[in-house]
């Protein structure tokens, strides 16, 4: 037995041990109660933090494209006249091409710097019609804490964290840290991590609605979200996955260039 769940509370169990920044031995735990899955305190983040944005996350670009299709069509189903704030927003991308189809969106990162949205920060002392909040949930040092900020000022919260993988149906104990890439213990920036029973004790603490848009993307809404949203949303995810890659025949070097830098950061350290 170990630390306390900063989501229910309860003691959790130790579940793995990862070099963290290739020089920290840190525990993970994980809950029996809600399957939620973190790391020791994590004494290490401002060091972690030097620089806001992992030179590993190779995938940083095309997520908020991802990000801003995704919500090109989600925008149809709220009142999208309304101000909108992208909490976490890294450099400004996401804002500014949301801003570009129209939409009134801002931007907020305390970590990073704008360098796309700028003059259009936001913040938490604000009311907005939509939150959304991308690659930012694995961050929360206290989980509970954030999300509670962010639904006091919105009705909608969009986000996405990568859930758990389950490797058996019948009794699914979680991934050991190297056997899931989303760990990212080189980094040192993830630090909680989330199952579908996770979320959904979340929602119920804040009595509002949890509904998965797939595995890495979510919404906690205060209403229910119309039905011909989720009927539609798989003919679009449908029509988008049809990008220029497959006509090209070609396969994304993302992960792969994830893994190169990852090799060279660890190179660099050990002198090598």
């Amino acid at each position: 037995m170990g630390e306390n769940c900063k989501i229910c509370g309860v003691k959790m169990f130790e579940h793995d041990i990862a070099l963290v920044l290739n020089k920290y031995n840190v525990a993970y735990y994980v809950c029996p109660k809600c399957g939620f899955i973190q790391t020791e305190e994590p004494y290490w983040l401002e060091e972690a933090y030097s620089r806001a944005i992992a030179s590993a996350d190779t995938g940083a670009i095309m997520r908020n494209i991802s990000s801003a299709n995704s919500l090109l069509f989600f925008m149809q189903f709220i009142d999208n006249n309304g101000r909108c704030l992208d909490f976490g927003g890294g450099h400004g991308i996401l804002t500014r091409i949301m801003r570009d189809y129209g939409f009134d969106f801002y931007h907020y990162d305390k970590y990073a710097v704008n360098l796309y949205a700028n003059g259009f920060e936001g913040n938490l002392e604000e009311k907005f019609v939509l939150i959304t909040s991308f690659e930012n949930f694995e961050h929360f040092v206290e989980p509970i804490k954030e999300i509670e900020k962010l639904l006091k000022q919105t009705e909608v919260l969009y986000f996405s964290t990568e859930l758990i993988p389950k490797e058996n149906t019948q009794s699914p104990p979680p991934p050991r840290i190297k056997d899931w890439w989303y760990y990212s213990p080189s980094t040192g920036q993830h630090i909680s991590f989330y199952s579908k029973k996770t979320l959904e004790y979340i929602a119920r603490v804040f009595d509002v609605n949890y509904m998965p848009v797939n595995n890495g993307t979510h919404i906690f809404s205060k209403r229910r979200i119309n039905n011909k949203y989720f009927k539609g949303l798989k003919y679009y995810n449908k029509l988008m996955n049809l990008n220029i890659s497959r006509f090209l025949k070609k396969k994304s070097k993302t992960m792969e260039d994830m893994y190169k830098v990852i090799a060279m950061s660890e190179s660099k350290k050990n002198g090598t």
